[in-house]
C-alpha cells in the first residue's frame, strides 16, 4: 500500500485501518495526499474484505489499468525499455511474483493476452506487493500480432526453450531493443508464436532434468538482459 500511495495516490479511493494500530509511514503518505481514511475494528475490517493477511489495513482503489500496446511501443523508443511477453501463463501466483520481479529490474514492460492467460487481478497484485506501480502491463486479444508489431518497431524477439541445441542464456550477446517471450511450464511456446523468434534461448542447468518454474526463469533471463542493457 506504501508503493500505491507513492506512486499513484491517485488511484486510492479510500483507506480502512485497524483502530488501536499505528503505520507512522502510511499514515505520513495518508495525510500528504489527503485520502479519505476510517478507522475501523478488526472484525469490521475483516468484513470488508476477507483475508486473513491484512496487516491492519484495506483500501479501496480504482480497477486496475492496462496500458494500450501503442502507447508502450512508443514509451519504449526512448528509454530502451525491455518488452516481456508471457504465453498462456494461468496461475495468478506467478504473474504477480514475474510483476514484482520486472518492478526490481526496473525499465520492462509486460503484455500478456486476454484469452486462456490469468489477468491481472487482487491476488496478482497482493502477489506482486506494489510491482505494479512500476511496470506498464498490455493485454492483447492477439499475442502473436503484437509480437509481430513489436518487430515492425525494431525489436528483437527472444524466446525461452528448454531444448539442448539452443545455446544458454550466459553466452548470448543480446542485440537491443529487445523482446522476452516466456512460455508456460507445461506447453512451452506455441508453435505459431515460435516462428517469430529471431533468438532462442536456455538456461544452463547443469544438475538435475527438472523444469524450473516460469517466475524463477523470468528472473534469471532478466538478471541476464539486465546486465547486459547496462553494457551498452
Amino acid at each position: 500500500m506504501a508503493q500505491r500511495l507513492k506512486e499513484n495516490p491517485g488511484s486510492v479511493r479510500r483507506i480502512f485501518l485497524q483502530e488501536n494500530l499505528h503505520l507512522p509511514q502510511i499514515e505520513q503518505l495518508i495525510k500528504e495526499h489527503h485520502v479519505v481514511v476510517e478507522r475501523v475494528s478488526l472484525r469490521e475490517l475483516t468484513r470488508i474484505k476477507h483475508s486473513q493477511d491484512l496487516q491492519g489495513i484495506v483500501a479501496r482503489v480504482d480497477k486496475f489499468e492496462y496500458t494500450p500496446l501503442d502507447d508502450l511501443l512508443k514509451r519504449s523508443r526512448g528509454n530502451q525499455l525491455t518488452l516481456v511477453f508471457l504465453d498462456r501463463i494461468n496461475d495468478p501466483q506467478n504473474l504477480g511474483v514475474i510483476m514484482r520481479t520486472l518492478a526490481c529490474f526496473g525499465n520492462f514492460g509486460l503484455i500478456i493476452p486476454k484469452f486462456e492467460a490469468c489477468e491481472i487481478t487482487e491476488t496478482v497484485l497482493h502477489v506482486a506487493c506494489g510491482g505494479e506501480n512500476y511496470v506498464p502491463v498490455v493485454m492483447v486479444t492477439n499475442l502473436n500480432n503484437a509480437i509481430i508489431k513489436a518487430k515492425q518497431c525494431g525489436y528483437w524477439i527472444l524466446g525461452t526453450v528448454v531444448d539442448e541445441p539452443a545455446q544458454g542464456i550466459n553466452k548470448i550477446s543480446l542485440p537491443f531493443p529487445l523482446a522476452l517471450v516466456l512460455g508456460s511450464e507445461g506447453k512451452g511456446i506455441r508453435d505459431g508464436i515460435k516462428k517469430q523468434l529471431d533468438i532462442q534461448a536456455r538456461i544452463p542447468m547443469p544438475g538435475a532434468k527438472l523444469s524450473l518454474n516460469v517466475s524463477i526463469a523470468c528472473a534469471i533471463f532478466c538478471q541476464e538482459i539486465t546486465k547486459q542493457r547496462g553494457e551498452r
